[in-house]
């Protein structure tokens, strides 16, 4: 005999900012919301640089000044470049369009219990330490969950709809064998945070700031209480270099930029900890299909050099509460708004690749290290670092003139485009050893 299992309208998967996102606004809306999240908050997560874009999510969602109380002013993004003060600010008060000024960098921690504890003032029944273990479909408005408590108790669920935010597990993607790997796009990261690390002057002091080396890029990333995260995302083949200790291998790989390594060199990394984690792009086959949708990780992950995690998948998740509440009060919408959604996501998606997939070549260096604001292109890059890729027509018009320069520049040094091109896709292709693991510690 079957147990009979716990009724709700809408069961989400994850407790990051996706899930957490999908399941305050859908409690607001008066919906049975049960979410679920795996492990207890606060949990180790990195991705700690928020865009502009965010704060006007996180003011219809009702968190913004708990975001201000966690973070660090973020006035732009910083790239090294050979100029007197060595490297150019981007300032986000010049993006062309309605973007906010700033933004904020803040540990992921403290800023996704804030998030899932919101959730759970908002009417959700949040719960940690509880994770979906099973699936079964049995119609458009039937899903049953099995899940399981970390205390050796277990219980199934069943939801009219189901919002899998569950990251890089990837449950119902994987379950449903949607998961495609990114063939263009393969690199692992490497990172640890320090105490000592030198910030930049003045009103840079909370820029996160970029660098590049040539088996992949670094960041530094001011965070509270004069901490900064630094680390290296780097392509397969320097990875498998890796020998010893890792936090070894972190000093040597941020040693081989000597601008960074004069900021690092006497800082102190805080408790000897250092973590190496895979960042394979990857996406899914469909985004969501009768009483269910995918957000965030859970749908796609791509390389993190713009920082655009969270905004993705908090905007995704936005969108995918409204797609969830209309597809229960309106069945006959559903396919319809999923498909427009899915569209709406992976065209965000495919804009920042543009930049993030040619990051490190040789066109695309010379123009963050000399940028030309000739018909605003300085400007719409911006607007791009700001997170301001969906809907606004004058900086979209300038993002298609900025593709369209990249590649006259390109025809003309054909030679180096081609090597790039050439040395990105081989790596794409590599793998490592060990394939997706989970954070590896030293």
């Amino acid at each position: 005999m079957e147990t009979a299992a716990e009724q709700c309208d809408v069961a989400v998967i994850g407790g990051g900012p996706a899930g957490s996102t999908a399941a305050a606004l859908l409690a607001r809306r008066g919906y049975r919301v049960i979410a679920l999240e795996k492990a207890h908050h606060p949990r180790f997560h990195i991705g700690e640089s928020l865009l502009p874009m965010n704060l006007p999510i996180f003011e219809r969602l009702g968190v913004l000044e708990k975001v201000r109380a966690l973070g660090v002013y973020k006035r732009g993004a910083d790239f090294e470049a050979d100029n007197e003060q060595g490297y150019n600010t981007f300032a986000f008060d010049r993006a062309i369009g309605n973007s906010p000024p700033h933004a904020y960098q803040v540990w992921r921690q403290d800023f996704d219990e804030m998030l899932f504890a919101h959730a759970r003032e908002c009417g959700a029944n949040a719960r940690e330490g509880h994770e979906a273990v099973n699936i079964e479909q049995r119609g458009p408005r039937d899903t049953r969950l099995d899940v399981r408590t970390d205390d050796g108790g277990s219980y199934r669920l069943q939801a009219r709809y189901l919002v899998d935010a569950s990251g890089r597990d990837t449950f119902l993607s994987a379950k449903k064998k949607l998961r495609r790997k990114n063939n263009r796009h393969q690199s692992a990261a490497i990172f640890g945070h320090f105490r000592g690390a030198a910030a930049r002057g003045g009103e840079d002091a909370g820029n996160i700031s970029m660098y590049r080396f040539e088996h992949g890029w670094m960041w530094m990333i001011p965070l509270p209480a004069g901490v900064m995260s630094v680390g290296a995302v780097c392509w397969p083949d320097y990875l498998k270099q890796r020998k010893g200790r890792t936090l070894e291998f972190l000093l040597d790989t941020l040693k081989r930029n000597p601008a960074l390594w004069q900021r690092v060199r006497g800082a102190e990394l805080i408790g000897d900890e250092v973590r190496v984690t895979g960042n394979y792009s990857y996406d899914s086959k469909e985004m969501g299909g009768p009483g269910w949708v995918l957000v965030g990780d859970a749908f796609a992950f791509i390389d993190p050099v713009f920082s655009s995690g969270v905004y993705l998948a908090m905007s995704g998740a936005e969108r995918a509460a409204a797609v969830v509440d209309a597809a229960l009060r309106e069945p006959a919408t559903e396919m319809r708004l999923l498909r427009k959604l899915e569209k709406r996501q992976r065209t965000g998606m495919e804009r920042f690749s543009f930049f993030i997939y040619r990051f490190n070549g040789p066109i695309m260096r010379q123009m963050f290290s000399h940028p030309n604001n000739t018909w605003q292109l300085e400007q719409s890059v911006i607007s791009m670092l700001a997170g301001d890729l969906f809907d606004t027509p004058k900086v979209l018009r300038r993002l298609r003139l900025f593709k369209l320069v990249y590649a006259i520049i390109g025809m003309r040094d054909w030679r180096s485009w081609r090597a790039g091109h050439n040395y990105r896709l081989a790596q794409a292709r590599a793998q490592f050893t060990g394939g997706n693991t989970p954070l590896d510690r030293c």
